[in-house]
């Protein structure tokens, strides 16, 4: 057993290197399939263990950005909840491998588990799912067709081929199983040559990263501070625009939080936005936290029009639980006091949103997102769905410092745009930001702690992929069949423990016929 919890482990690191920043995404197969051959074979109760062992070797490494300034509490809270899950995925794979690797069963029961985990409690929390790790693989080009579910179908699958040459190789079959690496091979070729989306009409758009003072939770004490970085940004960018150094931008793009001062309540920071508005003279969009409804406040985003002033707004409709609200706060008060530092629970916004933004070369429709709802499958697909051309990823790293935290984010954004066949402004307050185009590549990225505006031709598009036209159905659909290979494993299981049973209970005694016991008393 110390064998396999030491593979365990080592699965679990080879998961979290895959990620940003190490970013070496062909670990991820390695992960999958050292998880496969630890819990090959052995009890269930053995597999939960091993599972909690892969799932700490990966999220307590990978989420270190969450306590970077909260401390080690909220952060190992946060990485043995994630760890929790792939425990049960651990159970469930001793359950369907009694014998030996299956790997389309492993591949179904990962996508079940990223389900469960993207959903429960409080809404989920689906950071470094296998897909996210893809962002640099030729994989990646199937999230056009099956999402971020297919590509975390593919790199399972992929990953139980390699534990089932391994597990030959172990047995000193040295003839390699021809069939899986034929299809291993011809899955990886197959993704590299997927097309991707590409050409539409392009559009010039101007994400601003003006940056603030310093990092950490303190910056939202320099509110004022961080508002005139994003307006003195965009009004340089007008003045260069007007000078002849820069394109006149079509859209503007300021980040999540770029305004934490209420402009429809304060009349200086509206004041400053509309100026600023006014003087690039396109729509422009500013991340902005409303102090409604009382008592709570709002996540938003707004879009201001020359002239109009704000014409439509979008309310984050994920907060994220422990960072903008507290549940249950008395009970979670006992084990760190840290759930004081936020001292307005965030409301949920009800509905997704798509922004006309009237510009200068025609009508953009633009689908807000706000920091981590990018990591949730509906809440991105159901502004494509709704006519969005152009999907607008607003984000605040601030609160992470110099962590993986940003880059990670920005590889879910690079999947997106594949995944729906947008372009995709990905903006933050102080990085990493980029512009992406719908073939999922960068353009115009900053660094952390900058002050940037990227400014850039973006490709504008209408057309849906199959992605988003199936939606969640291919997602439920192998979950359905994950329930049911783990049915079947509990029957399987039942009737071995009763074939045991059954072999370790004595024959019953015989009764003697009157002959023989006649015959043994005479002897």
């Amino acid at each position: 057993m110390l064998r396999r919890s030491v593979l365990a482990v080592a699965s679990g690191l080879c998961l979290f290197l895959a990620l940003p920043t190490a970013d070496i995404w062909p670990l991820a197969f390695v992960g999958v399939a050292g998880m496969s051959l630890a819990t090959v074979g052995v009890s269930v109760r053995a597999g939960l263990g091993l599972g909690l062992l892969t799932g700490l070797g990966t999220f307590i490494p990978a989420l270190s950005w969450s306590g970077v300034y909260v401390g080690i509490v909220p952060w190992f809270a946060l990485g043995i909840t994630e760890a929790v899950y792939i425990a049960l995925l651990g159970a469930a794979c001793a359950l369907v491998q009694r014998r030996r690797v299956r790997p389309w069963a492993i591949a179904c029961l990962w996508v079940a588990q990223e389900l469960i985990r993207g959903s429960v409690p409080f809404g989920g929390f689906p950071w470094a799912r296998l897909a996210f790790s893809q962002a640099d693989s030729p994989l990646v080009h199937l999230a056009s067709v099956a999402g971020a579910p297919g590509i975390t179908f593919a790199v399972a699958l992929v990953g139980g081929w390699l534990a089932v040459a391994v597990a030959r190789l172990r047995s000193r079959r040295v003839r390699l199983p021809l069939r899986q690496v034929v299809a291993v091979a011809a899955a990886l070729l197959i993704a590299w040559a997927w097309p991707v989306a590409s050409g539409g009409r392009a559009v010039t758009v101007a994400g601003i990263q003006g940056n603030v003072p310093q990092s950490g939770l303190d910056f939202n004490a320099q509110r004022r501070a961080v508002l005139d970085n994003h307006v003195r940004l965009t009004r340089s960018v007008a003045s260069d625009v007007r000078a002849g150094r820069l394109p006149r931008p079509d859209l503007v793009i300021w980040p999540e939080n770029s305004s934490d001062i209420d402009p429809l309540r304060n009349p200086d920071a509206a004041t400053e936005i509309t100026a600023a508005v006014a003087d690039v003279g396109v729509p422009t969009m500013v991340g902005a936290v409303l102090q409604e409804p009382s008592p709570r406040v709002s996540n938003a985003t707004l879009l201001y029009v020359p002239g109009r002033g704000i014409a439509d707004r979008y309310v984050k409709q994920h907060p994220v639980p422990f960072a903008e609200y507290i549940p249950y706060r008395s009970f979670f008060r006992t084990f760190s006091d840290k759930v004081d530092l936020v001292t307005k629970d965030f409301a949920a916004g009800s509905k997704p949103s798509v922004f006309a933004a009237p510009t200068p070369s025609g009508t953009v429709k633009v689908g807000p997102v706000i920091c981590f709802e990018v990591a949730y499958d509906d809440l991105t697909r159901e502004p494509v769905r709704r006519g969005a051309q152009l999907l607008a990823v607003q984000t605040n790293n601030a609160t992470f410092g110099r962590t993986a935290e940003s880059e990670q984010q920005l590889a879910i954004s690079r999947l997106r745009a594949i995944e729906h066949g947008r372009s995709v402004v990905h903006i933050s307050t102080v990085g990493v930001s980029a512009l992406i185009t719908p073939d999922g590549r960068t353009h115009e990225g900053s660094s952390l702690f900058t002050r940037k505006a990227l400014v850039g031709q973006l490709p504008l598009r209408t057309a849906t992929t199959w992605a988003d036209r199936a939606g969640r159905v291919p997602e439920a659909v192998v979950s359905v069949i994950a329930g049911l290979l783990l049915l079947r494993g509990i029957r399987v299981r039942r009737g071995d423990k009763v074939r045991d049973r059954a072999e370790i209970t004595p024959d019953r005694p015989v009764t003697p016929s009157a002959h023989e016991k006649d015959v043994h008393d005479r002897l």
